[in-house]
């Protein structure tokens, strides 16, 4: 099974929306948000095109590749998730030195924020990178999807109307 950076974020996000994503049931094209996140990617740095690469390895898709510097770019809409966010750009890292790129870093841009924050690859990250891929594996492995577990997080998703449409009204 090809674990991608998606799956990572996910892991870090929701267990249900990791095992719906990776078992083919997606909401995403119908989500605002997730629109919206696109426009930001494209719109906030239109200059990047031309400086940096888009890079694609071993299923994952890097924003922006500053071959020279060597750091990946990873733009995000809001900072509501950021260890998911975080985690997503250290897999990058990890993906990368697994490709035979050493001393890559990561930055992770917030552009509504105007924030920006390092990321870097430990050791001890690299070992919980493969606990998660084993973890992963198990969960959309599983032939039940996680339980509901609600968050604040929730309202905003693109999963909501699929995960909350038998819960009562409160």
């Amino acid at each position: 099974m090809n674990i991608n950076a998606t799956l990572i974020n996910l892991y870090h996000v929701c267990k249900r929306e990791l095992w719906l994503h990776a078992n083919g049931i997606r909401f995403e094209h119908t989500s605002d948000l997730v629109f919206e996140g696109k426009l930001i990617h494209e719109d906030s740095y239109p200059q990047r095109s031309a400086k940096y690469e888009e890079i694609e390895l071993d299923g994952i898709k890097v924003d922006f590749y500053d071959a020279k510097n060597k750091i990946i770019h990873e733009i995000k809409k809001s900072n509501k998730v950021e260890i998911a966010h975080e985690w997503q750009l250290k897999y990058y890292l990890y993906v990368f030195e697994q490709n035979g790129i050493a001393d890559v870093t990561g930055i992770l841009e917030y552009p509504t924020l105007r924030r920006t924050q390092e990321v870097f690859l430990s050791e001890l990250d690299r070992s919980e990178i493969e606990d998660m891929k084993t973890d992963i594996v198990r969960i959309i492995s599983d032939n039940a999807c996680p339980p509901l577990q609600k968050k604040g997080i929730c309202k905003n998703c693109s999963y909501y109307e699929f995960c909350y449409s038998r819960e009562e009204e409160e």
